[in-house]
């Protein structure tokens, strides 16, 4: 369908009477043929446009004339009103920037504090084991001089059975 909501395909190959059937009649001038048009059909006459466009004027006017003035104190209430909101808005972001700041430089104390007790804890166990295998090579050394001495008394016998 068009959007004169004539079937076109029932028009093809009729002329003259036939095909005035399936046609609507031509709107007036202030009606339209679809619902998408742009004018008003309220004010279908250029005066009627005219008018109502001189009272929308109007009232405009008579919106701004009987609109608070700067110095009222209504509007000093109102607009002291929001900057104490204002206020108090930018306290609260500042409080949450300061809290904010106070927990990550907590959560820095405490990862420099993990980090030094990591690192005194590695400390700690690199001296057990350096002491641990000073007591190993001590006792090797002590061994070996063991074995030394009983060679040196075995050598020493064998040398007095020899004389």
């Amino acid at each position: 369908m068009n959007p004169h909501g004539v079937v076109l395909a029932r028009l093809r190959g009729q002329t003259g009477a036939n095909r005035r059937q399936f046609r609507p009649a031509i709107p007036a001038f202030n009606q339209t043929r679809d619902d998408c048009s742009l004018k008003n059909s309220a004010h279908p006459t250029f005066a009627d446009r005219k008018q109502h466009a001189a009272e929308a004027k109007k009232k405009l006017l008579e919106k701004f004339k009987t609109a608070p003035k700067l110095d009222d104190p209504e509007l000093a209430a109102k607009r002291a009103e929001r900057e104490a909101i204002a206020k108090a808005r930018e306290a609260r972001r500042i409080e949450r920037e300061r809290v904010k700041e106070e927990t990550k430089a907590r959560k820095a104390a405490e990862l420099a504090e993990r980090e030094a007790a990591a690192r005194a804890a590695e400390a700690a166990e690199a001296a057990a084991r350096e002491a641990e295998e000073k007591a190993e090579l001590e006792r090797h050394i002590a061994e070996e001089a063991a074995k030394k001495a009983e060679r040196d008394a075995r050598y020493a016998a064998r040398k007095k059975r020899k004389r």
